[in-house]
């Protein structure tokens, strides 16, 4: 796909990956639209795209507001040929100190603001019979750790989700995408381990946002329907599967750094 002139909405798009591929989509031509909660962040994050953009304060948790702010989008550009459902957060904890009421909270970010932002876009784009709805999942929905058990059930549920609907459309002419990355070095950990020591334990192996986001733009270019970042743990976790008791006694120590 040629991204110049493409409308892209992102939503989580204030900080992190969300904001660096919104500005690598505005060098490339495309017409990135930034969907946040925060206009001060979305304003700072759009100083750095060059070319037409949007900017929409949403909370992808308020359906009514979700619903609207997409019918405003499709009313300014037209079509919405790209949706990135990049918003969400984690947190690391035990399950034994983690309140009912944070897996409730978790899920209704992580999972139900990708189905309600995929809800409010995907009418227009059967109708169009074109686009691309990509969502960022993450390795955790892939293989569980410890302290992570409310953050990867949310992300089993986004993958399940992305995969069945997948299904649904073959044929549509929309191309329904995961992206799957292991730990990226942003502001994700300020929230899911304020102590920092996970995020030192995997210095090694940390990606940069830079990185991720520009496979991000990449799949959106090729119309590729998922990516497993970085590579080598893609390749792990399909040994995982095929082994998956045996690949817990092994790296049980290595799996579980936080």
């Amino acid at each position: 796909m040629i991204l110049k002139d493409k409308v892209v909405v992102i939503t989580g798009a204030s900080s992190g990956i969300g904001a660096l591929t919104a500005q690598m989509l505005g060098k490339r031509g495309a017409i990135p639209i930034l969907v946040a909660r925060s206009t001060d962040k979305l304003k700072e994050t759009a100083a750095g795209i060059p070319g037409v953009f949007g900017m929409y304060s949403c909370d992808v948790r308020d359906a009514a507001a979700v619903k609207g702010t997409f019918a405003q989008i499709l009313s300014t550009y037209g079509r919405i040929d790209i949706l990135l459902n990049n918003a969400g957060y984690g947190k690391f904890a035990f399950f034994t100190d983690m309140e009912a009421q944070e897996f409730d909270d978790m899920m209704d970010v992580n999972y139900m603001g990708i189905v309600r932002c995929t809800k409010a876009v995907l009418p227009s784009m059967l109708e169009r019979g074109s686009g691309q709805i990509v969502n960022v999942a993450s390795m955790a929905g892939k293989i569980g750790t410890a302290k992570s058990v409310a953050y990867t059930a949310t992300k089993h549920a986004v993958l399940g989700f992305t995969n069945a609907l997948r299904q649904e459309l073959r044929g549509s002419g929309i191309i329904i995408s995961a992206v799957n990355p292991g730990p990226i070095a942003t502001d994700f950990f300020k929230t899911a381990d304020p102590s920092g020591k996970y995020e030192k334990s995997m210095a090694r192996i940390i990606m940069t946002p830079e990185h991720v986001s520009s496979k991000i733009v990449k799949l959106m270019e090729k119309g590729k329907e998922e990516v497993d970042l970085p590579g080598l743990a893609g390749f792990g976790i399909r040994l995982y599967g095929l082994f998956p008791r045996l690949a817990d006694k092994l790296t049980y120590k290595a799996m579980n750094r936080k």
